[in-house]
């Protein structure tokens, strides 16, 4: 037995380790704009030799028409895209957004401004929806993801491995994810100043991010055991995380990471951060629901983990009757 856990360590441990390098190391390595929603503003005569020299970065952008700066603007703080190329009378206008994501609105500025000094004219810069001074990388709101997910999965773990069950186990979940919500947002939003937007609204996603994944943990807990906490774990550490996008955006991460860090927590734990803190909530919809599914089917498995246990214990003592009266 003693040979099969050495064999188990020596080949498991560096294979862990690969995966967590490839997991990590690739999709950084791998940062591209693919189908990156873009604008362009302007009337379509005057936007034609902006949107040919766009279309040369084959597949880098995905490109949608206003017919002036205003509804650029819209576009951009409703999240449809990312940036917008205004073309005017004085020259084109570069319209970002840093809260958005500040890697982003750089590869904008490098793309549209080589473009430029090619073409031999200046582009002006206007940041629509700027990041916060005190996070003008959005490092902070990144670092955000990991503490987040390892609360939720110290709070699933630890509701499972107490032997809370039912309607016990899940207040207990909710009431430390609330709890988790509250003391991320003092943190971020009131003592760092990171955060700009609805203190409650960045405080209910916190919490609605930490409970995603501790119901997850102690959901599938309920249902087979312990190894459900290394499953989840390994679901929210390993993809989630570097999946997420965070640090740069989907739309830079290779086909399918993006979209697939989008349907785990800690995508839409960013996502969701994003809109309610710096865009007045727009975009919020689908990262509230994919957490809300998280959540409801992981705190759904808790009840149903604990009536089906129940139930076992109840049918084992009238089954041994049975059998000891045919006896």
């Amino acid at each position: 037995m003693s040979t099969r856990r050495t064999i188990a360590v020596v080949v498991l441990v560096p294979l862990l380790a690969a995966l967590a390098l490839w997991a990590f190391a690739w999709p950084a390595a791998r940062t591209a704009p693919r189908d990156l929603p873009l604008g362009v503003a302007g009337p379509a005569a005057a936007t034609a030799q902006t949107e040919k020299q766009l279309r040369q970065h084959e597949g880098a952008f995905e490109i949608h028409h206003y017919a002036d700066e205003a509804a650029a603007r819209a576009a951009i703080e409703d999240r449809t895209v990312y940036g917008a190329v205004v073309v005017t009378a004085q020259g084109p206008e570069l319209l970002t957004a840093s809260a958005a994501s500040p890697v982003v609105a750089q590869l904008l500025q490098q793309a549209v401004g080589r473009q430029a000094v090619a073409s031999g004219a200046e582009v002006r810069t206007v940041d629509v929806v700027p990041a916060p001074a005190s996070d003008p990388r959005g490092a902070a709101l990144n670092s955000s993801v990991l503490p987040l997910t390892l609360a939720g999965i110290i709070a699933g773990a630890m509701v499972t491995f107490l032997g809370l069950r039912g309607f016990r186990a899940v207040t207990a979940l909710v009431v430390s994810a609330g709890l988790v919500g509250v003391l991320a947002a003092a943190l971020a939003h009131s003592w760092l100043g990171v955060l700009t937007g609805n203190w409650w609204a960045e405080a209910g996603t916190f919490a609605l991010s930490s409970l995603a994944v501790s119901a997850a943990v102690a959901g599938l807990a309920a249902l087979v055991g312990p190894a459900g906490i290394g499953v989840v774990a390994f679901l929210v550490m390993f993809l989630g995380n570097p999946f997420s996008g965070a640090a740069t955006a989907p739309q830079l991460l290779p086909d399918p990471v993006g979209t697939i860090g989008q349907w785990l927590p800690p995508g839409a734990s960013a996502a969701l951060l994003r809109s309610v803190s710096f865009f007045d909530g727009a975009a919020a919809v689908g990262p509230v629901l994919t957490l809300t599914w998280w959540a409801a089917l992981g705190l759904g498995a808790v009840i149903l983990g604990n009536a089906l246990k129940a139930r076992a214990k109840g049918t084992t003592p009238a089954t041994q009757r049975e059998l000891t009266s045919v006896g």
